[in-house]
């Protein structure tokens, strides 16, 4: 029996999981599954022993805890569906435990380099729409899928705020500095030359369509390059940028992991081992890009 098609099935049509979910599941069962072969071992009989071989292997190729944790998970699911539905006797994965992982600390800009960043000068279009973008990601701190995927009614210039829904389709409400709602006003005088009527992505291509987020990193590369920033800059780095200097500056930990849209507050703290330029105290006071 076809064993890992019958637990896809399990997962697609019984617990509803994703096409993406199940992809992943697949991909690290089909590892397993190679493995035991190579080893001429029957599923039926793996034991705890194995499954520790198998860690120490991909740990020894320099596979990272985060990985292989995940690749136990989905085995532990695997074998667990085998326990209850075609009467293996016990799960080999129960107990086990992926090796930790070295922290690393994510890379962000000083808050000059920040500035200097998103501090666009040309007017052409793509500039504009372009500016727009920088300022916001480091004013607001968001994913780069909320951002790409921001529609009209998600902004509130008005009392300087954008909605946005990021993981687990959890909305959350984040402030928008002065110099960020200035930059998407120009936008979104302009972007009508370029607009579809019927769309309502806030950021479009010269064709009138959302812009990707493959373009996003492109265009934030280019930036990087023509503003004389040396940092292999990327969306995620202003996201960082902006947790760093608005938590250096309040110290308020919560309110970062709010803005932020972290489930956990454990997430949010590996921001208070980077040590930046002290800016204020608070972020409407103290943010670069907050103030007038």
């Amino acid at each position: 029996m076809d064993f890992l098609e019958a637990y896809l099935n399990h997962l697609a049509f019984e617990r509803g999981l994703s096409k993406l979910t199940q992809a992943n599941y697949k991909r690290d069962i089909a590892f397993l599954l190679a493995y035991a072969e190579s080893q001429a071992l029957l599923l039926l009989k793996t034991q705890p022993q194995h499954i520790r071989q198998l860690i120490a292997k991909l740990h020894g190729q320099g596979l990272g805890g985060k990985s292989i944790a995940r690749m136990l998970s989905s085995w532990r699911g695997f074998f667990d569906y085998l326990v209850k539905q075609h009467n293996f006797t016990s799960n080999p994965c129960i107990g086990m435990r992926a090796p930790k992982s070295a922290k690393t600390l994510p890379q962000a800009l000083s808050a000059d380099q920040a500035v200097k960043l998103v501090d666009v000068k040309e007017e052409d279009l793509l500039s504009l729409r372009d500016h727009a973008i920088l300022e916001l990601f480091y004013s607001s701190g968001l994913r780069l899928a909320e951002l790409v995927g921001l529609n009209f009614d998600q902004l509130d210039l008005v009392n300087g705020t954008v909605t946005v829904t990021g993981k687990g389709n959890k909305t959350r409400i984040v402030p928008v500095g002065s110099h960020a709602i200035s930059a998407i006003e120009t936008w979104i005088d302009v972007r009508s030359l370029i607009a579809k009527s019927e769309s309502g992505a806030l950021f479009i291509t010269k064709q009138g369509n959302r812009i990707t987020p493959r373009a996003v990193q492109y265009r934030l590369k280019e930036w990087a390059i023509k503003q004389g920033i040396n940092s292999d800059v990327h969306p995620h780095m202003l996201r960082h940028s902006f947790a760093t200097h608005v938590l250096q500056s309040s110290g308020d930990l919560r309110a970062v992991q709010e803005m932020l849209g972290h489930a956990n507050i454990s997430t949010t703290q590996v921001y208070t081992h980077l040590d930046f330029q002290h800016l204020a105290k608070v972020y409407d006071q103290a943010h670069p890009r907050a103030k007038k």
